[in-house]
């Protein structure tokens, strides 16, 4: 399997604590969340990575050079900020298969990919979206399905939301799909592919559960100090 990892983050809200590194190279007890994350993809049978880079490229590039443990890494470099979206596509040209699992660089959601990878061949659908159930959508918004799971539309965040399905940042994704020229240089992918076309493409969503946290936040980062031992070698 393959994977696109998008590791371009500015980290604005972690500068405080985190402000001379991407934010996918914060240190969580003296390892960068990357290492964490490329543990986890090894251990569900990825063997080569995409990341996408951009804000001080340089120290991953330094870091990891062209391999972690038997992972292969190649690197999408953006001269300038391309959105998600935009990001996405522009790493998918260095995918070497018809599709590939996409993470954010910045948040840690560990499920069976495999299991995920099975549902979205099986029902041959152009992208999946992983979905953890929480009692309180407020800071991410919902995704909402079908009996079948396919997408059926999504719900801004917003202080009343309740619970529901979140889109947790994890996906696949056909290269012929997301390569087409319909997508813009510079695009979102939430908002200008997810939303825009979940009612013409086939867009299914996986719910599953695993352990969630996205260190974008102070008080996120902080618990993966204590959180992320669990994992550790």
């Amino acid at each position: 399997m393959e994977a696109v990892v998008l590791a371009g983050g500015f980290g604005t809200r972690l500068q405080k604590l985190v402000n001379d590194v991407p934010k996918s190279m914060a240190l969580i007890n003296g390892t960068p969340f990357l290492e964490y994350l490329f543990n986890y993809l090894t251990g569900q049978g990825v063997q080569r990575v995409v990341l996408s880079v951009g804000y001080k490229n340089e120290i991953i590039r330094s870091h990891f050079n062209d391999r972690f443990k038997h992972l292969h890494i190649d690197y999408a470099l953006e001269e300038e900020p391309l959105g998600t979206g935009g990001g996405i596509k522009y790493a998918f040209e260095k995918v070497e298969g018809e599709l590939a699992i996409v993470l954010n660089g910045d948040s840690m959601f560990r499920i069976d990919l495999n299991a995920m990878m099975a549902e979205h061949q099986r029902q041959d659908a152009n992208i999946t979206l992983a979905l953890r159930y929480l009692e309180d959508t407020e800071r991410f918004g919902t995704v909402m399905l079908d009996e079948h799971h396919r997408i059926t539309g999504f719900k801004e965040k917003n202080p009343e939301s309740g619970a529901g399905y979140i889109n947790a940042g994890v996906y696949i994704i056909n290269k012929r799909f997301i390569t087409q020229p319909q997508f813009p240089q510079a695009f979102s992918i939430e908002k200008d592919c997810f939303e825009r076309f979940y009612a013409k493409s086939k867009f299914i969503g996986f719910p599953a559960k695993g352990y969630f946290l996205d260190i974008g936040i102070p008080e996120d980062y902080m618990k993966a100090q204590d959180e992320f031992r669990r994992f550790e070698d």
